[in-house]
C-alpha cells in the first residue's frame, strides 16, 4: 500500500513539473489553443458550404474529426518533452532517484490528458459559435468522455514511446506525421461513401474511424453501434497497452537499468 500511494505521488510530481514546463512554452499554447481554434473556423469557412452531408449540418459532421486531429497536434508536443529529456540527460539524472520508471512515464501522460481536455473544451466551445448543435443525452456524456480518454491516452503513449526512441526533438515531431493525418484518412471530414475504393476500405478498418461514428452518433442523439463502441475501446486499449510496455522496456534501455 505505501509503495502504491508512493508511486502515485511520484506521477504527481513528475506530471507538475512537465505542466510547469508546458506553460512556460509558447508552442504548447499554440497547439492546445490556437490551432483548434484555426481548424474549427477553417473547415467551417472553407468546406462548410462545398460539402453536403446528408441530414446534418457540415459543422455537426466534423467536430469528431477536428478533436482527433487536435488530439495529434498535442501528441507531438509530448513527443517532445519526452525527448528532450532523454536526448538532454534529464531522464538519466530520474534513473538515479527511487522513482519507478513507469511514474516518470505517468507523469508525461497525465500532464498530456490535462493538456488535451483543454484542447477539447475549446474546440467544443467555438464549434457551439459555429453552429454546433448536440443533442446529447445525459447518459450519453459517459461514453464520449470514455472515447476520448482511450484516445488521449493511446496517442499520448504513443508520443511517448517516439519520444524515446527518436534521436532528436524534430524526429520525435516528424515521426507523428501518421497520428496527426490518421483522422484526415476517416469518416472524420468526408463520409467514406464519398472516397475512392481503396482509400473507402482503409478509412473502414483503421483506428479513427469507429471513434468517430460513435462519438458523433452520440453528440447528435442519432444511431449509434455497439460494433463500433466496442472496436474503438479495443483499439484504445490495444494501443495503450503495447506502448506502455514498449515505453517502459525503452527507457530503461537508456538509461540503462535492469529489466
Amino acid at each position: 500500500m505505501e509503495t502504491r500511494v508512493r508511486r502515485y505521488w511520484d506521477t504527481v510530481t513528475m506530471a507538475r513539473r512537465c505542466l510547469l514546463i508546458s506553460s512556460r512554452n509558447p508552442d504548447t499554447f499554440l497547439t492546445s489553443v490556437i490551432m483548434p481554434i484555426m481548424m474549427m473556423v477553417l473547415f467551417v469557412a472553407l468546406f462548410g458550404k462545398l460539402i453536403h452531408v446528408e441530414n446534418m449540418s457540415y459543422v455537426d459532421y466534423i467536430v469528431p474529426g477536428v478533436l482527433m486531429q487536435c488530439f495529434g497536434q498535442c501528441s507531438s508536443v509530448t513527443a517532445i518533452t519526452v525527448n528532450r529529456d532523454v536526448t538532454g540527460g534529464m531522464a538519466k539524472r530520474f534513473s538515479v532517484l527511487p522513482v519507478k520508471t513507469s511514474s516518470i512515464l505517468w507523469g508525461y501522460v497525465a500532464e498530456a490528458f490535462f493538456r488535451n481536455t483543454i484542447t477539447a473544451l475549446v474546440v467544443l466551445t467555438v464549434s457551439l459559435f459555429l453552429g454546433f448543435s448536440p443533442k446529447i443525452l445525459p447518459t450519453g456524456w459517459f461514453v464520449i468522455l470514455l472515447l476520448l480518454s482511450g484516445v488521449i491516452f493511446a496517442f499520448s503513449w504513443i508520443a511517448v514511446f517516439v519520444g524515446i526512441k527518436a534521436g532528436s526533438p524534430e524526429g520525435a515531431s516528424s515521426f507523428l506525421t501518421l497520428v496527426i493525418v490518421l483522422p484526415y484518412l476517416s469518416s472524420g471530414f468526408v463520409p467514406v461513401e464519398a472516397m475512392p475504393k481503396a482509400l473507402a476500405f482503409f478509412a473502414e478498418h483503421q483506428p479513427m474511424t469507429p471513434v468517430i461514428n460513435t462519438i458523433r452518433g452520440v453528440f447528435l442523439g442519432t444511431a449509434w453501434e455497439i460494433k463500433d463502441f466496442v472496436t474503438a475501446i479495443l483499439w484504445c486499449v490495444g494501443f495503450c497497452l503495447v506502448f506502455y510496455g514498449m515505453s517502459v522496456r525503452e527507457l530503461k534501455k537508456k538509461n540503462q537499468l535492469p529489466d
